[in-house]
């Protein structure tokens, strides 16, 4: 059983523990370092929105927004008023792109040689997610 809930500072070394993991697969990020410390993670996500999946006790996945642009018009989840989320996801990581299609979002892109990650270049595909509640006139 899986239970979600907020991720709060005491996550902070289990979240780094799973990131670190997402970096060693090459599978998750272009990022090659988890971020050193609670601070300067916090800083590059949104104060809201910031979840952690726990089983059996312990944290065992964790999810977190980060703004694609302080321009207004790229306000992002519905209970805070984001109608559109955006993810970026290597094709190779099938359980991802399984788990976010999951929860209504579908690729609407592929950006090919977006990055190169350990020499090599990488696709990343463009998920997205809107709201039927917000923006919805």
């Amino acid at each position: 059983m899986i239970e979600i809930v907020p991720l709060i500072r005491e996550h902070w070394d289990a979240v780094r523990r799973i990131h670190a993991q997402g970096i060693e697969t090459g599978a998750a990020t272009f990022e090659t370092e988890p971020a050193s410390a609670w601070e300067r993670w916090s800083e590059e996500h949104l104060e809201c929105c910031r979840l952690v999946a726990m089983g059996e006790g312990r944290v065992v996945g964790w999810a977190a927004l980060s703004p694609v642009s302080d321009r207004c018009v790229y306000g992002q989840s519905e209970e805070h008023g984001f109608w559109t989320l955006q993810a970026g996801v290597f094709p190779e990581n099938e359980p991802s792109i399984a788990l976010h299609e999951k929860y209504g979002f579908r690729v609407v892109g592929r950006r090919e040689s977006l990055g190169k990650l350990r020499g090599r270049w990488q696709d990343v595909l463009l998920l997205e997610r809107r709201s039927q509640r917000v923006g919805v006139d």
